[in-house]
């Protein structure tokens, strides 16, 4: 749920007057259910900054008090350890086990040892995704597994079902990414994988591309510099904690 339709949600049903006896975080749950009815609410939770409760909202954050007389969009940082706390959780809750994913639907592309390994859910229209498939070249030892994900036009289904039906769909890929070329064929071939792409990122809340998934689950929404997209490359092949299920 986007931040302004909570806010809205918020706005139209929290301030009716109903009493709060709100004594712990499953309490507080039910409070919200009760004042924003439409409002997808998944968990709840007591945090250690100025008495606030965590809300979580279909992949994203905000913060309550006991009393739910309010709801706060934004991070909260540290300033003691300078940690973006909301992003980190962030990035904690919306981690997707690298291992469950579906690779016989994706593009395998191998260079070097391919010891590293990365998939990114990608549209064949999206600029971004183009110039980071441009930076990407620079990257050894990688196995990328590239979904295609085409979510911004029918053009983008309709090169993604040429691009899966190439006799060699990773040549077709960087091509279409990297030299602006078609692929060679016409698409006719079976391309329920692209379909199941597009399911899986609608159940995981995958809404721009490139998204991209280390091994160790973290999940980056856009292109990232690469000499940061290296670093969480090789930090990724140590296992992180991963959060408890939702």
């Amino acid at each position: 749920m986007r931040i302004s339709a909570l806010l809205a949600a918020f706005g139209a049903m929290a301030f009716l007057g109903m009493p709060v006896l709100a004594q712990d975080a499953a309490q507080i749950k039910a409070d919200l259910k009760k004042k924003m009815p439409e409002a997808p609410i998944d968990t709840v939770r007591k945090i250690p900054y100025g008495g606030l409760f965590e809300v979580l909202v279909g992949g994203e954050i905000f913060y309550t008090d006991e009393k739910t007389s309010f709801i706060v969009a934004g991070p909260i940082v540290d300033l003691k350890t300078k940690e973006n706390v909301t992003e980190t959780r962030l990035r904690q809750v919306n981690a997707i086990k690298f291992e469950t994913l579906p690779f016989d639907s994706a593009i395998k592309i191998v260079r070097g040892n391919g010891s590293r390994k990365v998939a990114i859910f990608e549209d064949p229209n999206c600029g971004y995704c183009k110039r980071f498939e441009r930076d990407l070249q620079g990257i050894s030892d990688i196995t990328v597994y590239v979904f295609l994900y085409p979510i911004l036009s029918q053009d983008s289904m309709e090169k993604s079902k040429a691009i899966w039906c190439a006799p060699d769909r990773g040549k077709a890929w960087l091509d279409a990414m990297l030299r602006e070329s078609a692929p060679g064929s016409d698409g006719k071939c079976t391309t329920t994988p692209i379909d199941q792409n597009l399911a899986l990122g609608q159940s995981k809340r995958i809404n721009g591309t490139p998204t991209i998934i280390f091994e160790n689950g973290e999940r980056i929404p856009g292109a990232m510099q690469i000499a940061e997209f290296e670093k969480r490359l090789t930090a990724a092949k140590t296992p992180a904690p991963t959060a408890s299920a939702k």
